[in-house]
């Protein structure tokens, strides 16, 4: 495979890193939306008594570009750091990064999320335990509860695909014009303002297939079972796939600079038609098989492309700058997504049967949860250990300086104390 073209400047890098981190804050207040939901249905362990068809915009539209967004950068940066450490060292560091927060964070995080989900059913019932869950669908092949870090999963089946990949296309095409073909039509999708229609079709494709489909969720989340759904395994796979072959060209990705407002103009058109069409409740019974179905399966997949590509030109246009603010978030955000789940659980819990607007809990529910994850990212994670596995690097604490006073007094002088 011929070498990749050269990356865009550091700087440029620091807008990408920005939305990665963003998309994955967004996914704290996603999940905070989920007790607010309205309708009769229960889509969540935390049920409360009051619900917002505000948030339950906020919900569907999150969803509906959050993700693709995030892998379709994991695939550019995976690309970035494969061609920089070579595959034994990329493999030796996403197994660092993303296998051991899987392996060692899911028995924590899964106790703590069936601990509040036990507290929401024990408030629910009048402060009795209930005798049992109420029943659920079937359980899918190799059922398993990845919980919110299937994302992590689905990452290192990504990569495990895409180098098994690569190395299949080199040994088959040795003179490089299977990645020649990549590259022109990457620049193609870059340089045209409907290359978000051909990006897309798989996805598509992929809800015209999948039955059962509810339609107001979007793409499913792959969190109940070993085998990813086909639209999270089509639609994020082929993001990722997207993001690891444009950063062989790496500058055409500043062609959306120019292009993030039609990019958001339209994602936002499209899901003003799709929440017309659907309505603010969630829809919990399966669509039918129509071409209405496919219609808006093609709405969606738009919108979510449309999405993801106008939050990357508008990084790019605003964010391209380093900050130091920013890249400390960035950094923190994956410790915070990590852990998230349970302690924004538990405050739904604790707020569910006050007398407040919704849309006072949610934020109540932001307000106190950042804030505390923040300060054990800051206390537990930046300087140790636990830093350098989340992100490759451990920071050292800011070297504290001598009291003035003591210093003047010392025998040796200050120079010898700073020593």
């Amino acid at each position: 495979m011929s070498a990749p073209a050269s990356t865009p400047s550091a700087e440029r890098l620091h807008a990408l890193d920005a939305v990665r981190g963003f998309a994955l804050l967004l996914g704290i207040a996603f999940h905070a939306t989920l007790s607010f939901l309205p309708g009769p249905h229960q889509v969540w362990p935390v049920q409360d008594s009051h619900r917002s068809a505000a948030l339950a915009v906020a919900f569907f539209s999150l969803h509906v570009f959050r993700m693709t967004t995030f892998f379709l950068i994991a695939g550019f940066f995976a690309h970035l750091t494969f061609h920089k450490r070579g595959a034994r060292a990329f493999i030796k560091d996403r197994l660092k990064r993303i296998g051991v927060p899987l392996l060692v964070g899911w028995p924590f995080l899964f106790a703590g999320i069936v601990g509040a989900s036990i507290w929401a059913a024990t408030l629910a019932n009048g402060g009795i335990l209930p005798k049992g869950p109420p029943p659920g669908p079937p359980a899918p092949p190799l059922a398993f509860p990845l919980t919110h870090l299937w994302f992590l999963y689905v990452l290192l089946i990504f990569y495990a695909a895409t180098l098994a990949g690569r190395w299949l296309v080199t040994r088959l095409d040795a003179r490089g014009r299977v990645a020649a073909l990549a590259d022109k039509v990457t620049a193609g999708l870059m340089a045209n303002p409907l290359g978000p229609i051909a990006l897309a079709v798989p996805l598509t494709v992929a809800f015209a297939l999948n039955r059962p489909w509810l339609m107001w969720f979007g793409i499913p989340t792959p969190d109940s079972s070993l085998i990813p759904n086909l639209p999270a395994f089509v639609g994020f796979g082929f993001a990722f796939l997207v993001g690891w072959v444009l950063h062989r060209r790496a500058g055409l990705i500043r062609r959306l600079e120019g292009r993030w407002g039609l990019n958001l103009g339209v994602a936002a058109f499209l899901l003003g038609g799709c929440l017309s069409w659907l309505g603010v409740t969630p829809v919990v019974t399966p669509a039918a098989q129509t071409w209405q179905t496919v219609a808006y399966g093609g709405a969606y997949a738009l919108a979510t492309w449309c999405g993801a590509l106008g939050l990357i030109g508008l990084a790019l246009r605003f964010l391209s700058k380093e900050s130091a603010v920013r890249r400390y978030v960035a950094d923190a955000s994956y410790w915070l997504y990590l852990i998230h789940m349970p302690i924004i659980m538990a405050l739904q819990v604790a707020v569910s049967r006050l007398d407040w607007p919704a849309e006072v809990k949610f934020t109540a529910i932001l307000a106190i949860a950042l804030p505390l994850m923040f300060a054990s990212y800051e206390l537990m994670v930046r300087h140790s250990v636990i830093g350098a596995v989340l992100n490759g690097r451990r920071v050292p604490r800011p070297a504290r300086l001598p009291n003035p006073s003591v210093a003047r007094n010392h025998p040796e002088g200050p120079k010898e104390l700073a020593r």
